[in-house]
Parts: structure tokens; C-alpha cells; sequence
């Protein structure tokens, strides 16, 4: 697009397809939600956005506005966006290619489908439930601010379709989309670290569930709602929400592991040990061939992998003290992960299930192996280092600050990395400050 880029902020604007006005449109979105409805805050105007993207500029522009550039694109600092672009991109073609071409497609689809303006077409509605699908799949390889904008963009669709028609069967279809956008977007806002957000997209899945009588989506709302509940320390409603979840017919095996997980979870944050042993039992008892269409044949974020519920398990094992439970399944978790294909394993897993081992060895005094188990971590990239991974993350951090790691080289090399780690991620940049209660025993 357009002359060689100067800067990285131009290669980015290219990149993402963002002339002036999609760019003037998108730096005012992120003030407001970083600053709020301030009159005082910074503006954009298109001699600006040449002399910052020509690489014209003597100087950085102001603080709040590098603040502002710096969340549009999580990962780089203002120095890095007003610097050179990347000198060699290899997979920029494939990347351009495979963007323009999943647009033509979009503009096509849209162009076809308003000819049929007397109604919604059965092919409109089986795009919206394709891309949701793919949203849902692919959702452990985004940053959660990209996620979120997907997610926010489909609901939107999904609305606009919903007014289109009144044909009953089409409208049950469409509520059921719109609840699987607000639970991706309740996902997206808590891995933010926006928990009061997060809890309201999470009841608006489950009125969508309710109205649609879409059980399967009611189970994940609740499910949802419960580990918000425990990291916001509220254990009582974590238990009576995953209780609720557990409650529902029509769920299938995965959903059945991915809530008793949660439970598990719950009654360790009350402190009830043998509830939450039996829970983590029934967690991983063995399948009866139960499924259902939004945890086994949606999956992906819908799902509950079998590295992710061990990664689950080594954390709750670790709540209520049992470090031989929480070291194993620690290593399952990783063990698992490594067996799949790269495409498919987590970074959120990975990290979180290494953090998990890295304590569960602090328990037994032994920083050496911790600070072995913690070399995946450094690795996650900034814009997806999520709740889940800066929570553990700065429980290994408390830990190491007792005063018998004082003085001590290695344990404040750690706790020093680990402040690195947690002040670039999204819930610290973007979002208010995490709440640390869920890791508190």
C-alpha cells in the first residue's frame, strides 16, 4: 500500500489497513477508553498523521498520545513506532495476500446478500456462524484486544441481521450467535482484567442461552461467571454459580470437565479441600460419549482441552496445599501440550501451567527448578500475557518477597523479571489493575 514506509507506525497503518480516517477513528477510540469522554485529550488531524508516519518528526509527540499509540499497537513503544520499519518481513505477502483475500470474500458475500433485502438469507446466517466458529478456534493464537475487536465486530453483524428478519427459526439462530459473541467477549474483557465488564457479558450469554433455550450456552455463561466470581473474591457465588452450571441438561463430557474444574477451583478459594478434591476427581473421570453443539462442535475457546484442564487442576492443587497434585499435573499439562501441533498449543497453557510448577517447587524451597520451570514464560509475548498468566505470575512474585529470600541473589533476579514481565502485559497497560485475590489461599 502506497510508498515504502519510513516508520513502523506507517508499516503498521499499511499492514492493518488503516488510512487516515480508519486511523483518526480508532486513535480517538482508544482515548476514550483509556482517558474517558476528556475534552482535553489528544486529536489527531491528517497533517499530523503524515509528519508521523513520513518520519518527519524531531521529537516524540506528546505523552498521552504515545500512551494512546502504544495501546493501539500492544507490544511497541512510542521509540519503536516513530523508528524504522522492520528491515526484512518474509511473511508480509502471505500475510497481505491472505487478508485481502478473506475481505474480497466478506465484500462479496455482503454485496450478494443485500439484493436479498426482503429478507435474511439462510447463507447470511451461515457465514456469521463460520466466522464465530473460526473466532472460537482461533482464539488462543490472538491478543485479547485483538479478540475482543473481532468479537465486538460480530455482535454487530449478528445485531444487524437480527433486525432484518422476523422469521422465528432465523431469530433463535441469530440470538444463539449473539450469546456466543458475548461470551467470547466476556473471555476477552477478563483476560483484559476488566472483571465488571467481563461479568456482564458473561449474564448477557446467559440470557441469550435462556431465551433460546440453548442450554449448552447458559452452562458456559455460569461456568464463567464462577471463575469471575473466585478471582474477584467472592468463592460463595463461585460455588453456587458453578453449581447452577453443573445444573443444566444437554451439556456434553467437555462441558462436564471444564465445570467441575471450576468447582474445583471455588471450593478451594472457600477453603472446602475435600469438596474441592472431589470436584477435581469428577473432572477428569472418563467420557460417556455425552456432546453438544456449542463445547464439542463450536470447541475451540468453547472447549476444555485436556492440558488445559490439568493445567486447572495443578492450580487448585496448589490452593489447598497439595504440591505432589500440583507438580504433577503441571507436567502433564506441559507433557500434553508439547504432543500437539504447534498451530494448536496455548500460550496461555503453556505459561500457566509452568508458573504452577515453578510455585509448586518454591513450596518445597527449591528456586533453582523454579526458576527452570519459569524459562517458558519469559517467551509468551507481551499482548497476550492475559489475567490468567500475570495473576500466577505475581503469586510467585509474593512468594519470593518473604523475608527469607532476602539478600538472596536468584530470588530477586526472579522478582525483578517478573515486574518486567507484568508491567507490559494488557491487564496492567490497558486495564485497571488486576485484582490479585484469586491467587491468595
Amino acid at each position: 500500500m502506497g510508498d515504502t514506509p519510513r516508520t513502523l507506525l506507517k508499516w503498521l497503518c499499511d499492514r492493518d489497513r488503516l488510512p487516515y480516517r480508519q486511523f483518526e477513528k480508532k486513535f480517538t477510540e482508544t482515548g476514550v477508553r483509556l482517558f474517558g469522554r476528556d475534552p482535553n485529550n489528544p486529536t489527531c488531524g491528517e497533517t499530523q498523521f503524515r509528519r508521523w508516519t513520513g518520519g518527519k518528526l524531531v521529537s516524540l509527540p506528546g505523552t498521552v498520545s504515545c500512551q494512546i499509540l502504544e495501546a493501539m499497537w500492544p507490544g511497541y513503544t512510542a521509540d519503536q513506532l516513530f523508528g524504522p520499519p522492520p528491515d526484512v518481513d518474509p511473511q508480509a505477502p502471505a500475510f497481505d495476500l491472505e487478508e485481502r483475500v478473506r475481505m474480497t470474500a466478506r465484500e462479496a458475500h455482503d454485496g450478494a446478500d443485500a439484493t436479498a433485502a426482503a429478507s435474511i438469507s439462510d447463507n447470511t446466517i451461515d457465514e456469521l456462524r463460520d466466522q464465530v466458529v473460526s473466532l472460537a478456534q482461533t482464539y488462543h493464537k490472538l491478543p485479547a484486544v485483538k479478540a475482543y475487536e473481532e468479537a465486538d465486530s460480530l455482535r454487530m453483524e449478528v445485531e444487524r441481521q437480527r433486525d432484518r428478519t422476523q422469521v422465528p427459526v432465523q431469530q433463535q439462530e441469530l440470538m444463539i450467535l449473539n450469546g456466543q459473541t458475548a461470551a467470547l467477549l466476556a473471555v476477552a474483557a477478563f483476560d483484559l482484567g476488566y472483571f465488571p465488564s467481563a461479568r456482564s457479558f458473561a449474564r448477557t450469554a446467559a440470557l441469550y442461552g435462556e431465551s433460546s433455550r440453548f442450554t449448552p450456552l447458559q452452562a458456559f455463561a455460569n461456568g464463567t461467571l464462577a471463575y469471575i466470581a473466585y478471582h474477584t473474591g467472592d468463592a460463595t457465588e463461585a460455588v453456587m454459580k458453578a453449581n447452577r452450571a453443573l445444573s443444566y441438561g444437554g451439556v456434553g463430557d467437555v462441558a462436564h470437565h471444564r465445570l467441575h474444574a471450576i468447582q474445583a477451583r471455588a471450593y478451594a478459594h472457600l477453603g472446602d479441600v475435600a469438596a474441592a478434591q472431589g470436584a477435581m476427581q469428577r473432572s477428569e473421570e472418563g467420557d460417556r460419549d455425552r456432546r453438544d453443539e456449542l463445547h464439542d462442535t463450536v470447541g475451540g475457546e468453547f472447549g476444555f482441552s485436556v492440558e488445559r484442564l490439568a493445567m486447572s487442576n495443578s492450580t487448585t492443587a496448589l490452593l489447598i496445599g497439595d504440591t505432589a497434585q500440583a507438580e504433577a499435573s503441571a507436567r502433564r499439562a506441559l507433557s500434553l501440550l508439547a504432543a500437539k501441533p504447534q498451530a494448536d498449543q496455548s500460550a496461555h497453557v503453556r505459561a500457566g501451567a509452568a508458573v504452577d510448577l515453578a510455585q509448586a517447587r518454591l513450596m518445597a524451597d527449591d528456586v533453582d527448578g523454579a526458576a527452570e520451570a519459569l524459562a517458558p514464560v519469559w517467551n509468551v509475548p507481551a499482548e497476550q500475557r492475559n489475567t490468567g498468566i500475570v495473576v500466577r505470575a505475581a503469586r510467585i512474585g509474593r512468594h519470593l518477597s518473604q523475608p527469607m529470600y532476602h539478600g538472596a541473589q536468584l530470588p530477586r533476579e526472579l522478582r525483578e523479571r517478573i515486574e518486567d514481565f507484568t508491567r507490559v502485559s494488557p491487564p496492567y497497560r490497558l486495564g485497571p489493575h488486576v485484582s490479585m485475590l484469586a491467587i491468595e489461599a
